[in-house]
């Protein structure tokens, strides 16, 4: 389905916006459901994740991207492509180790708790944001890469950014390639 020719930038905001209430909306009705935050993040992870096997085909209809390289070139397409296409952000990239496979994408702005004051204290341990790593992880294992995915600071937990941490664990072998062997 291709994206009508008169379709302004300001609908891809009004879309945001309303996806940012409606995932709040849908966090405090899991909170609702569920007594445990664990199950709540899983939750949400898991959610993202499906989004993310999703998302990846769009992403690449979209981007007309070649295949990355590196790590490295991945974590900066996922901030600078991806994040910039779903969420209207771009995160810094950092590489936090000297093998290059561990990453850190750092928020200064992030959208989703834009209508969030904090987490109320009986729900210390959620991970509000957790969708956004299940989304990465699934995005990522569909294009073959296993990858860890995990939330460092969250500004609902008193930090200044959001920091999201990527630790690439291998590459996956094509199973087509592998059959042909």
């Amino acid at each position: 389905m291709s994206r009508p020719a008169n379709r302004r930038p300001e609908n891809h905001k009004i879309s945001r916006e309303l996806f940012v209430l409606t995932y709040g909306a849908l966090v405090a009705q899991l909170c609702k459901d569920h007594d445990q935050d664990e199950d709540v993040n899983k939750y949400l992870d898991d959610m993202g994740y499906s989004i993310g096997i999703r998302l990846v085909e769009d992403f690449l209809a979209r981007s007309a991207l070649k295949k990355c390289r590196s790590y490295s070139e991945t974590a900066d397409i996922i901030a600078q492509g991806a994040f910039k296409m779903y969420l209207g952000v771009t995160p810094n990239v950092t590489c936090t180790n000297a093998k290059g496979n561990v990453f850190s994408l750092i928020l200064d702005k992030n959208p989703l708790v834009d209508f969030v004051e904090e987490l109320p204290a009986a729900r210390s341990s959620l991970c509000y944001c957790s969708i956004l790593c299940g989304a990465i992880r699934g995005a990522l294992e569909t294009v073959n890469l296993a990858a860890e995915v995990t939330f460092i600071q969250d500004p609902l937990k008193g930090d200044e950014v959001t920091e999201i941490g990527i630790t690439f664990l291998k590459k996956v072998e094509d199973k087509k390639k592998k059959r042909n062997k």
